[in-house]
């Protein structure tokens, strides 16, 4: 399992967990040594000179104390590497899932994700900290234990000893029979999350249909499947725990068996018999607290492959030499890319030159949004190429392509910041006049004005404290001030009202201009001053041209177009 660990979270962290491991295992030895001392101890007690007890319990309370000092010292360096993996892991795997291309963002990685951001990578981590020292004390202590035994009386010792491949035995048994049911259990937990999250987010349709009094069926059946999952698992370990305690218990009846006869046959005396009562008693202890600590191990190693699978799914591939490019035109050369066994777009050509706005039409699913995503590469293709400026976007580094594209979706997330972080996000470097312009330019201070707080105002987690006409504002002015030199457009206007959309629209003319554009409109009132519109129908190219020309064919444009006119003759 520590293998797995350093594997997730790099070589870096090998050492200080291997001298923690050490530290914790010279402490479990220095436990079961200390105890070894009660032999004499005992000896003198109830010996016939019971002053020569004082040299003992002074070395047993020196042991004491060195096993307490390593104790602490274990302890707190299992803490402080414990936290160390934990900011390791959360920074590597925030970093590698804003690597993972969105395709990898599928139907029921929500729950996955929300899970094993929480309390997956918490219980992974929490091996070093939390479990590493009690898991080692209960192997470590019983054998160091079973050793002084042994030196003192090897029947005694061998009786002891006995236990050991029977607990090794029942470990592995439970560790196999509980490897199911803990699947089941995690399957039943992702579940239900992306079932608590999808009953939040139905709010409004719940509502609205005046189904608020009543249960969410889909959520309660999966809290149900919660709680028979984990009755299942509860139940799986019952034999284990029950097998554990047996062994250890007969153990412990074998050892005083035997004690006493060897008593009764003069090969030891009463106070040898007491010492090996408390070894034996030392011993059952940490190995009874082994089915606890090995359940919660168990658990953390799943979790911990868990990780490893996500941080193995592998992210676009950065090139080795990146090309820079020197313009700003882009092209669509024979692209073909598929999602699962659809076709989202089937052997798309098209260019545009630098500086020229494209707009892109047509009915939903037809594959729109997934150009603009491809632009940005989002997405990799399945065949033919993207190109930025004459060059491949596979051909260019992330950070390098990003630099050079603005994007404004329709869907806008602000984080639970102020007005001006969020809008900074474009570009943290930029000085308050830079912000305030870019502010200016989107409308958004009309917005400013009136909150109280002004641009210290929060806007709420994704932006809740904002109408979607003001997010919109936030999210342009955070284009604008970005300032890259192409801007990519997907339905910015479609679910606003007629003020905010007068507001939006002029900031996205000011975001235009000058730039290479892309735009994705529903609203063809939008489109029709771009420089060239394509309408696109199953993936593919089916028109091409400027407005007027599209109205002169008559064609699919032209019924889009009319269909937008009616609502303006009622």
């Amino acid at each position: 399992m520590i293998a797995t660990l350093l594997r997730v979270l790099g070589r870096d962290y090998a050492r200080p967990v291997r001298r923690t491991v050490a530290l914790m295992t010279v402490t479990a030895i220095a436990e079961g040594l200390s105890y070894a001392l009660l032999v004499p101890v005992l000896r003198a007690l109830f010996g016939g000179t019971p002053g020569e007890v004082w040299p003992w319990l002074a070395g047993f309370g020196a042991a004491v104390a060195v096993y307490a000092v390593l104790r602490y010292a274990g302890d707190l360096a299992g803490f402080r590497v414990g936290s160390t993996l934990l900011r390791g892991m959360y920074h590597r795997l925030g970093d590698h899932l804003a690597r993972l291309p969105l395709g990898w963002y599928g139907a029921g990685r929500v729950g996955e994700v929300s899970v094993l951001a929480s309390r997956g990578v918490l219980q992974a981590m929490s091996v070093i900290a939390h479990l590493l020292a009690p898991f080692v004390s209960a192997c470590v202590t019983p054998l160091t234990v079973v050793a002084v035994m042994l030196a003192f009386d090897w029947w005694l010792g061998l009786a002891a000893l006995a236990a050991a491949p029977l607990v090794v035995a029942i470990q592995v048994w439970s560790g196999r029979a509980m490897a199911a049911a803990d699947a089941e259990r995690h399957e039943r937990d992702q579940q239900a999350t992306a079932r608590v999250i999808e009953f939040l987010q139905a709010q409004p349709v719940l509502r609205a249909g005046g189904r608020t009094a009543e249960r969410f069926r889909l959520l309660d059946d999966s809290l149900r499947d919660v709680q028979r999952a984990s009755r299942r698992s509860t139940l799986s370990a019952l034999p284990a725990a029950v097998g554990l305690t047996l062994v250890v218990q007969a153990m412990f009846t074998g050892v005083l068996v035997l004690g006493a006869a060897l008593a009764l046959g003069a090969r030891i005396g009463a106070a040898e018999v007491l010492s090996i009562l408390v070894l034996a008693a030392r011993c059952a202890d940490p190995l009874l607290s082994l089915a606890e600590t090995g359940g919660k191990l168990r658990a953390a190693r799943a979790e911990l492959a868990r990780l490893d699978a996500v941080l193995r799914t592998e992210p676009l591939p950065e090139p080795a030499d990146p090309v820079v490019p020197e313009r700003h035109d882009l092209e669509f050369d024979a692209v073909t890319f598929r999602h699962g066994d659809r076709t989202v777009v089937d052997g798309v050509s098209l260019s545009v030159r630098e500086g020229q706005r494209l707009a892109v039409v047509g009915p939903s699913g037809a594959g729109k949004s997934t150009l603009l995503q491809l632009i940005a590469r989002f997405h990799d293709v399945d065949a033919g190429a993207v190109r930025v400026g004459g060059v491949d976007v596979r051909a260019m580094a992330a950070a390098e392509l990003m630099s050079r594209i603005a994007i404004v979706f329709q869907d806008v997330y602000l984080f639970d910041g102020t007005i001006e972080e969020n809008v900074r996000l474009g570009r943290p470097d930029a000085t308050a006049a830079e912000v305030r312009a870019a502010a200016t330019a989107a409308r958004l201070d009309e917005v400013v004005e009136r909150l109280p707080g002004g641009w210290s105002a929060t806007v709420g987690e994704g932006g809740a404290l904002l109408s979607g006409g003001e997010r919109q504002r936030v999210s342009i002015a955070r284009a604008l001030l970005k300032d890259a030199p192409v801007v990519l457009l997907d339905e910015v206007t479609s679910a606003l009202d007629p003020v905010n959309e007068t507001a939006v629209q002029d900031g996205i003319e000011r975001l235009m201009a000058g730039r290479t554009v892309v735009m994705v409109a529903h609203r063809l009132r939008t489109v029709r001053r771009a420089d060239r519109i394509v309408v696109l129908e199953h993936g593919r190219i089916t028109e091409d041209g400027t407005h007027e020309e599209l109205l002169r064919r008559g064609g699919r444009y032209a019924g889009f177009w009319d269909l937008s006119l009616e609502p303006a003759h009622d």
